[in-house]
């Protein structure tokens, strides 16, 4: 090894250590936060709203992105990739309370099933979780009653997040093309200090 390579190591060890000791500072909010998490002081609770899923027309939520080659002979759509920034609302009429919107990637992922492989935030945007988020990620049997998909995380409030979610689609109109979703969420989270932690 030259002298060059030598320079380039040392260098390496230095800034791994420097990286490391940075890490393991921490604010004393930090390690109460930290210290609860590790003492099981969780909060768990139970979520319940629906999704207002508007499919076609001229305010649609949902939008096709991509496709496979064999998506339009595909009895499922697989290969259809949609994004989607849904409205989340208290009750399943459309002029309900507004909790926030449901935002995200679904994709059509079976062969011989409708099944979506599903990435969705939840963003709250009014209440006590006002800015705060979860996460769903996994497999959706669309036609199945009482879906379950894990919930993955969250952020501000629901920091840590983890659970379970269970859908069911409330209703269909085929005319409008517009279906409402019902979600409950089952959810554990780190009970922060107040003030949170940053």
């Amino acid at each position: 090894m030259g002298n060059v390579g030598v320079i380039l190591m040392i260098l390496s060890l230095i800034i791994a250590m420097a990286s490391v000791e940075a890490k393991s500072e921490m604010s004393k909010q930090e390690k109460t936060w930290f210290r609860n998490l590790c003492r099981g002081k969780e909060k768990v609770i139970k979520l319940h709203f629906y999704v207002q899923d508007e499919l076609s027309g001229p305010n649609k939520t949902v939008w096709e992105v991509s496709r496979s080659n064999i998506t339009s002979i595909s009895p499922t759509s697989f290969g259809q990739v949609r994004v989607l920034d849904n409205l989340m609302t208290a009750g399943p009429e459309k002029n309900s309370t507004e909790l926030g919107r449901a935002q995200g990637l679904i994709t059509f992922a079976d062969l011989k099933q409708s099944a979506l492989a599903m990435n969705i935030n939840f963003v709250f945007s009014t209440g006590k979780y006002n800015g705060s988020t979860l996460c769903i990620l996994g497999r959706n049997p669309i036609l199945e009653m009482d879906r379950e998909l894990p919930i993955v995380g969250g952020t501000g409030v629901f920091r840590m997040a983890r659970g379970y979610s269970i859908s069911n689609t409330y209703s269909y109109d085929p005319i409008q093309d517009y279906g409402v979703l019902e979600y409950t969420f089952y959810v554990a989270y780190v009970k922060e200090s107040r003030g949170g932690l940053h």
